[in-house]
């Protein structure tokens, strides 16, 4: 890969990868590794099991954008009756529990499964439209996450966020104490979606290809969703900072961040590779979802191939 392509695909992104105080900080880049890292196990925890995942809604989300997100999270672990359609987003999911989960937690443990508890709406914003990272955690606390589980803040495209679009598309953290952990996303519809909801977008810098039709017709929200996948994948895996993650500790990349601008097979620097198209609308995809829907997920670095999985 040339180098000119690399600072370029640098510029795409805004990428950084920072982990402070046991907080994470994950977006996506749109650049690849060219000679992977192998991805080690730290001997730290992991999240298996039944998962609880406690939703807040911070700022205005309409009823159709809450249903996309919430109908992915349970697209993770469907019900028995509910048939997805390969590729799915449940095989994506079950692939974090066969190269990451398997090898490192209790032997006896299920596979992660995903309840969704509760979710919350604070449509007025308590703490304001700018939030600073320790308020994220203020309001994380605040979905009433049990122990072991995950707590989702999501943030509305009218909320700035310490970080949001100058390093980051999200981030996930932890309370060891407590036995919980956190992530949140935002909405980039209106800040960069250039940066935090390519390829449904055209790139905030370097050229400037047509972006593709977004699966569920927002771009801020599909935009959402494969952040919320990225991290997701890290915490189930790096829940508390001594799990699974390559480079250093203090700006880890994890399983879903090591393949940064990856979505299909032939993906390169400002290409998400070949996706899958739907006929009808015309927007791109690579796995299917519960009631119907259409998603797109990241690749996972898979450690015992040192290469990036994709689902198509």
């Amino acid at each position: 890969m040339a180098s000119t392509q690399v600072a370029s695909a640098t510029l795409l992104a805004l990428v950084l990868a920072i982990s402070l105080a046991q907080v994470c900080m994950g977006s996506r880049k749109l650049d690849t590794l060219v000679q992977p890292t192998p991805l080690k196990y730290h001997n730290g925890a992991v999240l298996q099991g039944v998962l609880p995942i406690s939703i807040l809604w911070y700022g205005k989300f309409t009823p159709t954008q809450k249903s996309i997100i919430s109908d992915f999270l349970l697209s993770l672990t469907p019900q028995p009756h509910q048939k997805l359609s390969s590729p799915s987003v449940s095989q994506w999911w079950n692939t974090i529990d066969e190269i990451y989960l398997s090898k490192a937690g209790i032997k006896s443990q299920k596979k992660s499964q995903i309840l969704l508890a509760g979710q919350f709406s604070d449509e007025m914003c308590s703490l304001g439209k700018s939030l600073t990272r320790d308020q994220i955690s203020e309001l994380a606390a605040k979905a009433g996450t049990k122990k072991g589980g995950i707590a989702l803040v999501l943030t509305a495209e009218d909320v700035t966020v310490e970080g949001f679009c100058m390093s980051r598309c999200g981030l996930h953290g932890s309370d060891r104490k407590a036995g919980s952990t956190y992530i949140w996303v935002g909405n980039p519809a209106t800040q960069c979606p250039g940066q935090c909801a390519w390829p449904f977008h055209q790139p905030a810098y370097g050229p400037q290809t047509p972006p593709l039709v977004a699966p569920n017709g927002d771009v801020g929200i599909d935009g959402m969703v494969m952040n919320l996948a990225s991290m997701m994948a890290g915490t189930v895996t790096n829940p508390f900072g001594d799990g699974f993650y390559q480079g250093p500790k203090e700006a880890p990349l994890e399983a879903a961040t090591a393949c940064p601008g990856v979505y299909a097979k032939g993906a390169y620097p400002g290409y998400p590779g070949e996706l899958l198209v739907d006929p009808t609308t015309g927007a791109s995809y690579n796995a299917n979802g519960a009631r119907g829907r259409k998603y797109v997920v990241p690749a996972l670095f898979d450690p015992s191939t040192t290469s990036c999985f994709t689902l198509v």
